[in-house]
């Protein structure tokens, strides 16, 4: 893997200000296969800088004119898409066909989305004797994870340039080089010097000078709920805008009139897409009591088929984090019907994808979050027990209702407290608006809803 050992700063790659580095490790064979320089303050403030200096140019530049860049960048990264992919499956570990579809697939979508939206968004409207003009917040400090990590920059820049907001990036550590690429896309696809920046780094050190920093009008942030709390008091302490997508305990719920064989079929792949590191993951299966047996047989036979199919987890910490889950699960009284904490390779950070059955709502692995490919089968006994298990969990990211009518799975998600919910399978639109209840987050992202994220408004008055 070819690495730049620099930032990419004011439309250019320039040395780090400091001489430390980060190493990037393959996980399917925990060899290093690339370093990146680890930044810190002085190379977010730099970078903060040149955000700020370009911002009035972009600011000012015509909506159509902002969408021709978004889509040529969608352009760059469809003619370099198995160059993403093959980025994403060394330092994420993603098998290859999976990084093609999803991790390459879904940006090029994503940017497509926003070239078209930029070019269509009403940025002016008539309310009364009122214009209400929807202005560019100004710089935005987006901190991205590993677990899509091309997605979940495209899904912060795209809307961010769409709005004519500038932007400092600061990817996750594990997956800088998905990073370096993107920048590299962004300066082929003529997006002005300034407009975008990029910081590779820490989090505890990049990351939190990025959202400290009195420059940055918006910190957009996507990890876990304990980092996203530090994030969200940091940004309230300066009184400016934050956007936080956070952690998920998803569940899928299978009423009794639902093709239970497909409905768990399709909920085992669910968990099991990207080692389970997948934050809207359907990780409880909500079953009724009267074909709870049936699906545990299911859902176990499933996880069984995908044996070596699934990639690892992404580091060392990961790997020992999930597998204390499965033990805790274990302990906990749940029953291990497929998989376990046992690693089935010497080598690379695998586990076995995992279904318990026997758990009940308030066990840990029905409570917490576990980011690795685990399923919990949890029984229920009629439609308002299964909504109190559904609800009864401090996330609210996304979900899944089954039945055998449409109306009696809307009329279901719709008491959900989630942010969203796919009926009988629904597919991933990229238009429809991403985010979370609760503690799974504030604000949204993809389509309109998340452009207006990037925007904030003025009116006049006549």
């Amino acid at each position: 893997m070819k690495a730049h050992d620099g930032m990419y700063i004011d439309g250019a790659w320039r040395p780090a200000a400091g001489s430390d580095t980060i190493a990037v490790v393959n996980p399917a064979d925990e060899q290093v296969i690339a370093e990146v320089p680890a930044g810190g303050a002085e190379d977010v403030d730099a970078a903060v800088r040149a955000a700020r200096a370009a911002l009035p140019a972009w600011a000012a530049t015509a909506p159509a004119e902002r969408a021709e860049r978004i889509a040529a960048l969608r352009d760059v990264l469809v003619a370099r898409k198995d160059e993403i992919a093959e980025t994403v499956t060394a330092e994420l570990g993603a098998p290859l066909p999976f990084s093609q579809a999803v991790h390459a697939g879904v940006p090029i979508l994503v940017a497509g989305s926003y070239a078209e939206l930029a070019a269509s968004y009403a940025f002016e409207e008539k309310v009364g004797n009122s214009t209400v003009y929807a202005e560019p917040v100004g710089v935005v400090g987006a901190i991205t994870p590993w677990n899509y990590p091309l997605h979940q920059i495209v899904a912060k820049v795209a809307p961010a340039l769409a709005a004519g907001c500038t932007v400092v990036l600061k990817p996750a550590e594990d997956t800088p080089l998905t990073a370096q690429l993107f920048a590299e896309a962004v300066h082929e696809a003529g997006v002005p010097a300034g407009v975008f920046n990029l910081v590779t780094g820490l989090g505890p050190v990049a990351g939190q000078a990025l959202a400290e920093h009195d420059g940055v009008d918006l910190v957009s942030f996507t990890g876990s709920t304990a980092v996203g709390r530090r994030i969200g008091a940091t940004a309230g302490g300066a009184v400016k805008r934050v956007a936080l997508e956070l952690g998920g305990k998803s569940a899928n719920v299978i009423l009794p009139s639902a093709d239970l064989a497909k409905a768990v079929g399709v909920g085992v792949a669910n968990v099991m897409g990207n080692s389970g590191q997948t934050c809207s993951a359907w990780t409880r299966m909500l079953v009724h009591t009267s074909q709870y047996d049936e699906a545990v047989a299911l859902a176990a036979e499933a996880a069984a088929k995908y044996g070596d199919r699934i990639g690892p987890l992404v580091n060392a910490k990961q790997h020992a984090r999930v597998r204390g889950y499965i033990e805790k699960g274990v302990a906990e009284g749940a029953r291990l019907v497929a998989g376990g904490p046992e690693a089935p390779r010497e080598q690379g950070y695998f586990v076995s994808p995992t279904v318990f059955a026997d758990v009940t709502p308030e066990m840990t692995v029905a409570q917490e979050e576990i980011f690795g490919p685990v399923v919990s089968l949890i029984r229920y006994e009629d439609e308002d027990d299964a909504l109190r298990i559904a609800n009864g969990t401090v996330y609210g990211l996304a979900g899944a209702v089954w039945a055998g009518d449409e109306a009696e799975a809307v009329a279901f998600a719709r008491r959900m407290d989630t942010g969203q919910v796919d009926i009988n399978g629904g597919r991933f639109n990229p238009l429809a608006p991403f985010g979370g209840y609760k503690q799974s987050g504030v604000g949204r992202e993809l389509g309109s809803h998340g452009l207006a994220e990037y925007l904030q408004t003025k009116s006049l008055q006549f």
